[in-house]
């Protein structure tokens, strides 16, 4: 007679608080995973951009350059640049160990909401309230840029990449993908302002969270309806979701000073953090570990699941 197969231990979700940094660089507006999740970014409303060892809560540089406050950030696959963008309408590249700003790039009319890399970090790509994603050419020295995407009726609030896909998200309720290879552009009407959008790792899907306190799981090709997950507040701001490290759950900041995890498949909800008294600005998930960062007020926490050990301890 065959046993049945022992279920697959659930993943550990973060919620031991491993680490607080006092960021010193006034609002954090958002927390960024570099690509291997060694480091982090933190975007300050004192126009500053922050490096950090987010485990060891270190310093490691800053990046000052922007005018105004800054929104987002990202790095390339190779730590060797980051970008950035902000309320001072301007995009900046920037070298990351000598902390000089490389090129400024400007075009938008309204704040940039949103920045990325493409895979081989030779394009940066920008969101803006202006409506338009901007796409520019890191290695040229023409002020333009290569590409405007103009499709959205009202601000564009999120920008994901994958190597021949942009996904982004609007204020005017639709998530488009842009597929790149087949010169083709799906959108999908959501109903309600977007604030985030992301790809699920395995690339079948694509999540979305918007301002009726709503995240919904969509089939990336057909645009179905895969999963809603509610319980959180998201009214008024535009607040960061993620899918966890393996796809197994969904993550969304919350007005009400909570991160929420679901269950990816199961829809309901498995812990809902608190962080604080207020806002959740922006949250990043490590990729490859149970690692959450969160930002709130003027600081970010990072987070680990119940059973690490921090370096030097036993284990």
């Amino acid at each position: 007679m065959a046993f049945p197969e022992p279920k697959p231990r659930p993943p550990e979700l973060p919620q031991k608080l491993l680490k607080t940094l006092d960021c010193g660089q006034g609002a954090v507006r958002a927390v960024r995973f570099n690509v291997d999740g060694n480091y982090c970014l933190t975007c300050g409303s004192d126009k500053t951009l922050k490096l950090w060892n987010p485990l060891r809560g270190t310093l490691l540089r800053t990046y000052s350059g922007h005018g105004y406050e800054v929104l987002d950030a990202a790095g390339s696959f190779d730590n060797s640049s980051l970008c950035s963008g902000g309320g001072d309408k301007a995009v900046v590249l920037w070298d990351v160990a000598s902390g000089q700003v490389v090129r400024k790039f400007r075009g938008h009319a309204g704040k940039v909401n949103t920045v990325q890399f493409n895979e081989e970090a030779t394009v940066i790509l920008s969101g803006s309230i202006d409506s338009s994603i901007r796409c520019w050419d890191c290695r040229s020295r023409r002020p333009e840029p290569v590409q405007i995407l103009d499709e959205a009726r009202d601000g564009v609030s999120s920008v994901k990449v994958s190597d021949h896909e942009v996904l982004s998200g609007s204020v005017d309720g639709r998530v488009r993908r842009y597929d790149l290879r087949m010169g083709q552009l799906f959108s999908d009407y959501v109903g309600s302002p977007i604030t985030c959008t992301c790809f699920s790792h395995d690339g079948q899907c694509t999540l979305v969270s918007s301002l009726d306190s709503t995240l919904r799981l969509l089939d990336k090709d057909t645009g179905e309806l895969l999963g809603e997950y509610t319980g959180h507040k998201n009214q008024e701001y535009k607040l960061d979701c993620s899918l966890s490290t393996r796809d197994t759950h969904v993550v969304s900041c919350s007005e009400d000073g909570k991160v929420f995890f679901w269950d990816l498949v199961e829809g309901s909800l498995a812990l809902a953090l608190p962080v604080g008294r207020s806002v959740v600005q922006s949250l990043a998930f490590h990729p490859s570990e149970p690692c959450l960062l969160t930002a709130m007020g003027g600081s970010v926490q990072c987070w680990r699941e119940e059973s690490y050990e921090a370096e030097g301890a036993a284990g």
